[in-house]
């Protein structure tokens, strides 16, 4: 990369062409989002350190927010390493029981106790519920969601078979408050969000918790649960543009500028295909010899990075029941039109 294409302060923005994209492949995109995408607010295409395509809509711009719902689990994970790399916690196989002394379990789930971080973080720990059936709205309607997580952790199911969790990340988010003294909104600010120019995450005050508060159109910065804890699962609001940023801190292996944010081990574990086709809360997807490795959020929000390609892909869109896959968009619009991509 080169030295100037650090967008700390400001992006550099280049012609396509002048960043090895094809502008009459690419000019296939806008159609494709306005019939087929309605509800993407802003996308941003950044090559090389610079911006090659960046586009918004539904009324948004550059500076508007957008909650990015599930992509702030890959967040929360990289804030995990962080705390690791700095020695607040000693490592991903640490258990997660270590964290919460004071907590008594309710029966004696031997399984429980051998619940790691690492398995919080690969969606692989137990739970009774079935995969992608999460009772989620009971978790929002608790008065402490740390312990309601505590409670359903290690019931049944098996230890090792993925089972996608909203309130697993969440309970990373307390393991990080535990270990550092600080909200997750506070310890990113420092050690993620201002080193690579990505805009600082004010706290705002929640007096409520209904729907529109957590998930809807009253969410502002990082929503928290009532005890304070930072959402672990969701509730960051981000612009196409940071999105960007922490999708280039991941392809240049956690380096920025001449900084290491975050150790390159802990983003090539997180990273390292797998059978579950998930890393350490990033999806991962191989096909038609392209690795990609994306933050996916509802509705259709995505940080897509394919090293490769050294091409990072930005959507912020509004929630959309039934979201059609940006993969699908990414696959036949933006990828065949760089220039060096060869089948």
């Amino acid at each position: 990369m080169q030295k100037n294409a650090w967008p700390t302060s400001e992006w550099q923005t280049a012609e396509p062409s002048s960043l090895g994209i094809d502008s009459d492949k690419l000019s296939a995109l806008e159609p494709m989002i306005k019939s087929e995408y309605s509800n993407i607010n802003g996308i941003v295409i950044a090559r090389n350190g610079c911006i090659a395509y960046e586009r918004y809509y539904n009324g948004y711009g550059p500076e508007d927010t957008h909650h990015v719902a599930s992509v702030t689990k890959s967040l929360i994970s990289a804030l995990i390493g962080i705390a690791i790399d700095k020695g607040y916690i000693s490592s991903e196989d640490q258990k997660v029981l270590d964290f919460f002394p004071e907590y008594v379990p309710e029966s004696s789930e031997s399984q429980r106790q051998e619940v790691t971080l690492r398995h919080l973080l690969t969606m692989t720990a137990p739970y009774s519920f079935e995969d992608w059936q999460e009772p989620l709205d009971k978790l929002c309607m608790q008065p402490d969601w740390v312990k309601y997580t505590l409670d359903i952790l290690g019931q049944r199911g098996n230890i090792g078979t993925f089972k996608y969790s909203t309130a697993g990340a969440h309970l990373l988010s307390a393991i990080l408050t535990r270990s550092t003294g600080t909200s997750a909104r506070e310890f990113a600010n420092e050690h993620l969000f201002k080193p690579i120019g990505m805009r600082e995450i004010p706290d705002y005050v929640m007096t409520s918790f209904g729907f529109d508060d957590l998930f809807g159109q009253n969410v502002r910065g990082w929503v928290h649960d009532p005890n304070g804890i930072s959402t672990g699962g969701w509730g960051v609001t981000l612009t196409p543009r940071d999105m960007a940023r922490f999708g280039l801190l991941y392809l240049n292996h956690g380096k920025w500028d001449e900084q290491q944010i975050i150790s390159e081990n802990w983003t090539q574990k997180s990273t390292a295909m797998n059978a579950n086709t998930y890393g350490y809360l990033w999806w991962l997807r191989e096909e038609d010899g392209v690795f990609a490795y994306s933050a996916v959020g509802d509705g259709g929000n995505v940080i897509c990075c394919i090293p490769s390609l050294n091409l990072v892909v930005a959507i912020a869109s509004e929630f959309a029941m039934n979201a059609r896959d940006r993969w699908t968009l990414i696959k036949e619009c933006i990828i065949p039109a760089v220039e060096e991509f060869k089948v």
